[in-house]
């Protein structure tokens, strides 16, 4: 993992996500580049019809929190789009090859009812670039306990594995996968990638109604540091997904989570 992307909002946790990735970014000798997040529904118009002035002064914003940062030996660049995040997002990708994504669970909105804002829900559901849900007021330290959690241990194909093999190799993770058998389960989602088994050390089986019933069940027994889940049609925040915005009272957790798309390669 080489290249991060590390979009930021007006919200003041945007420092604390930036200083974030700084500390992850270290230890992968990683690029990080920061992009501003615009309020899509509030500035529509703006977005539509973005002027060489307001792109000014939408890279001085970002130029001043970088300023804050201390960044070590982390080089930080500047992103820039025009028009659509996540079309900005995707020719960001597609020129620079952006291993990782990482957001705070909400970039503008300020409902503290919210796990999801709209804008950080948008992002996940709508790239297939992985990304790593950093929450409010988190500190980084090295993640030594990871949670798997999956309803289906199908995956086409391994290299969908390759942020949370990175991150094992760096830190020496132990990994715990959780398979939770949910309503209408075959007996090929019983079945567990080879690679997915090669860097666990243990598996949990569980049977509830939601995928995440289960893991916010079996968090509490694992204690883990960071929660592993794959994006898919039928993978964990599936039923979640079907909005861009997700109440706490829905799902919530206090630890980062790292979302794998099973698109992205």
């Amino acid at each position: 993992m080489k290249n991060f992307l590390v979009p930021v909002g007006n919200s003041k946790d945007s420092f604390e996500t930036l200083q974030y990735a700084v500390k992850f970014a270290a230890h992968f000798d990683a690029v990080i580049y920061v992009m501003e997040v615009l309020n899509v529904t509030s500035r529509a118009g703006d977005l539509a019809n973005m002027t060489e002035k307001f792109v000014a002064s939408s890279r001085e914003r970002v130029r001043e929190l970088i300023g804050r940062i201390d960044p070590g030996s982390v080089t930080i660049k500047v992103a820039t789009y025009s028009g659509d995040l996540i079309d900005g997002l995707k020719e960001i990708d597609a020129e620079l090859g952006i291993d990782l994504i990482i957001i705070a669970p909400r970039s503008v909105e300020v409902d503290e009812e919210l796990y999801l804002g709209s804008t950080s829900g948008s992002i996940i559901k709508r790239t297939d670039i992985p990304t790593l849900i950093v929450p409010k007021g988190a500190k980084f330290v090295p993640y030594k306990n990871i949670l798997a959690a999956f309803k289906s241990g199908v995956l086409k194909r391994n290299r969908i594995l390759n942020p949370l093999i990175a991150i094992q190799k760096e830190f020496s993770s132990k990994i715990s996968l959780l398979l939770v058998k949910t309503p209408g389960y075959t007996d090929e989602d019983l079945k567990i990638n080879t690679a997915l088994m090669d860097v666990s050390s243990e598996v949990t089986l569980t049977e509830h109604a939601k995928t995440y019933l289960g893991v916010l069940e079996q968090i509490k027994t694992h204690q883990p540091d960071l929660l592993c889940v794959f994006r898919r049609k039928r993978g964990f925040f599936s039923a979640l997904w079907e909005k861009n915005r997700i109440l706490k009272s829905e799902f919530s957790v206090r630890i980062p989570v790292l979302v794998l798309s099973v698109k992205k390669f």
